[in-house]
């Protein structure tokens, strides 16, 4: 197979750049946005910059410069996206009214749903269970936000199995909803790690196991 030919040579007799080809504004947005990104997810925050970030969305500085006037509103925005595709997923996990299903059911069931979103997003959730090296405070700031909302959503589903009679209440709620939250974490650290091994359905049937264990099903 032939291979692709290199660009033609400018005035001077220098190859020219190869640049990526034109794109309505928001989709370019978007565009910078991924490249930030995947310069996080492989040189760390260190490692980001207006350049970085042209280089690999194959644009010059002044196109990116167009879109953020600075790194700092370029990664901003970055965050925000991220946070928002995040909390989208988490909605789902955790259900706000269970009705009459089984709490050995519903647990299993939302750790699953949390796992295949992160598997689902693995560059996002990377950034906030497996954070590069160089993350910035206000990042971090955001992912202990967001981790507070969880655990109150986890504290709920705890506070609703313990209200049905044929549960055991001696458990402390808040301290088995960090525990929760906690494992939950780890969970999706491994998942992102090694996905093959540490599968959202392994984690499915321990939690189920360990549930059983717990909260007998009446």
């Amino acid at each position: 197979m032939a291979g692709t030919a290199p660009p033609p040579p400018d005035a001077s007799g220098k190859a020219r750049r190869r640049y990526a080809p034109r794109l309505p504004p928001e989709q370019r947005r978007e565009q910078l946005l991924d490249a930030a990104l995947s310069v996080i997810l492989e040189q760390g925050y260190s490692g980001v910059s207006i350049e970085a970030v042209a280089r690999l969305a194959g644009v010059t500085r002044p196109v990116v410069y167009d879109h953020f006037a600075n790194l700092g509103l370029l990664l901003y925005a970055l965050i925000e996206r991220e946070e928002r595709y995040a909390l989208d997923q988490l909605r789902e996990v955790v259900p706000a009214e269970p009705d009459e299903r089984e709490p050995v059911d519903v647990l299993p069931e939302s750790f699953r749903r949390f796992l295949d979103a992160v598997a689902t997003r693995p560059a996002t959730w990377r950034l906030i269970l497996l954070p590069p090296d160089g993350t910035p405070s206000l990042v971090r700031e955001h992912v202990e936000t967001n981790r507070q909302r969880i655990l109150e959503q986890i504290l709920a589903l705890v506070q609703w199995a313990q209200r049905r009679p044929e549960l055991p209440n001696e458990l402390d709620p808040e301290m088995t909803a960090r525990a929760i939250r906690a494992l939950a974490e780890e969970a999706g650290r491994m998942v992102l790690i090694d996905p093959e091994v540490n599968s959202p359905a392994r984690y499915e049937r321990f939690v189920a196991q360990v549930t059983r264990l717990i909260w007998p099903a009446a």
